[in-house]
C-alpha cells in the first residue's frame, strides 16, 4: 500500500486548525513532542499521513492535543 503524503501547508490547515508554520517549527524542534518528521522532495516538506494520525491519536490519549 502507497503511503499518503500530505504537503505542509495542507496538513497545517486542515489537520491542525490553520496552525502556523511557528506551530509546525516548534513541534520539529522538540524531540519530546514525538511529532512525525518530514519527508522532503526538493524543498518542499510533506507528512506521512499514517504517521500523523497516529500522533493526534496518541496526543488525544495523553489528554494533549
Amino acid at each position: 500500500m502507497a503511503r499518503k503524503l500530505i504537503p505542509a501547508p495542507r496538513l497545517r490547515a486542515e489537520y491542525f486548525g490553520g496552525a502556523s508554520d511557528m506551530w509546525l517549527w516548534r513541534r520539529l524542534a522538540d524531540p519530546a513532542s514525538g511529532f512525525p518528521r518530514p519527508i522532503y522532495i526538493g524543498k518542499r516538506r510533506f507528512f506521512d499521513e499514517a504517521e500523523i494520525l497516529a500522533w493526534i491519536a496518541l496526543q488525544a490519549e495523553r489528554g494533549a492535543a
